[in-house]
């Protein structure tokens, strides 16, 4: 590797997919200080990573709108040969993430032997479906190819200030003081084989509103506004919905003044570890590629519940067994784990 290299990590799945990838970019920029570090993400991820410290430039490739076509593409690819890079770390194999860098005439790409491997000059053997280690560290274990050991360390995203201080008008116009405590609720999740029930989750919710205090928000993406009116229509206190309401930057913002964050196994579980939130996180799938041990949250201020129903295989959507390992997940159970964390975790 040149001494100042120009690298491009490309990682265009999710919003915890990207966030539990931050820390490649500091292995990167403490391996390479005064290399030039870039990353391509999807564009609902980009507030994610933009203004992080080990970034020099974030490139947004949008695959599902105006850069879907294969032209639009091969445009992409051909505008960043302009940008001379020398290493492209592909982080999640896909067609498209390995045809851009092979377009683009980088010399050195890296990426895991799926999805048109032959188009990489560097394959890793891909096993995340083996849930031996978590997804942070197996983003890490990437940079063996460039000779690199980094220690394990917990993914950090920036909270931008101007998005701070729009949160903060927001949750005033909305009455809440700036002392006030915050829990958040994001009851969706991507699939219903992650999805805690509803009615539940307003249990938990009423519990500490009545008997803490505190001032539950509810959170969730534009497409998942339905999950959370479910929730709040079956409250009986009062909360504050901002389901679709808040650019991913901005829920990075108010999850940053939370004291808790209780959701579904999804991609805000992430985005609060990485800001300092602790999480109270459900997991409903036995799969040992989409369990815990790959997917909880870093750190050790969260709680993580995973009921084991004696799955053999699981069927995810296609459960034959209406959900078990979420239906005996109970109210008191995820009640206590919240009071657990909250105990310890002081008032912002």
């Amino acid at each position: 590797m040149k001494p100042f290299p120009r690298i491009l990590v490309i990682r265009l799945d999710r919003l915890g997919d990207v966030v539990l990838s931050t820390p490649v970019l500091r292995a990167l920029r403490e391996a390479y200080p005064r290399a030039f570090l870039a990353m391509m993400v999807r564009p609902v991820c980009r507030e994610l990573v933009e203004g992080h410290p080990c970034l020099d430039e974030v490139i947004v490739y949008d695959k599902d709108g105006r850069h879907r076509s294969v032209w639009q593409t091969a445009r992409v690819a051909l505008g960043l040969r302009r940008e001379r890079f020398d290493t492209a770390i592909v982080l999640h194999p896909s067609n498209r993430s390995h045809w851009i860098p092979w377009l683009a005439g980088i010399p050195i790409r890296i990426g895991y032997d799926r999805k048109t491997p032959w188009l990489l000059t560097h394959r890793v053997s891909h096993r995340k479906q083996e849930g031996r280690h978590h997804e942070a560290a197996y983003t890490l274990q990437m940079l063996r190819v460039l000779g690199l050991e980094p220690p394990a360390t917990h993914p950090v995203i920036p909270v931008r200030a101007e998005l701070a201080a729009r949160v903060r008008e927001r949750l005033r116009a909305l009455g809440v003081s700036d002392g006030q405590s915050l829990v958040a609720v994001h009851p969706s999740a991507s699939c219903v084989s992650k999805r805690w029930m509803p009615e539940r989750f307003a249990d938990v919710a009423d519990r500490l509103t009545l008997q803490h205090g505190v001032t539950v928000v509810v959170v969730a993406g534009p497409d998942d506004a339905a999950h959370a009116q479910a929730m709040t229509q079956a409250m009986r206190q009062p909360a504050i919905n901002l389901a679709g309401q808040l650019s991913v930057g901005e829920l990075a913002a108010l999850l940053a003044r939370c004291r808790l964050l209780l959701s579904n196994d999804s991609g805000p579980v992430h985005i609060a570890a990485a800001v300092g939130t602790p999480v109270v996180d459900i997991f409903g799938r036995n799969q040992r590629g989409l369990s815990p041990a790959r997917w909880g949250p870093l750190g050790d201020t969260h709680v993580v519940l995973h009921k084991e129903v004696g799955c053999v295989v699981c069927l995810a959507h296609q459960c034959t067994i209406q959900f078990k390992c979420l239906t005996e997940l109970s109210v008191e159970e995820v009640y206590h784990a919240a009071l657990s964390v909250l105990r310890r975790q002081p008032a912002k």
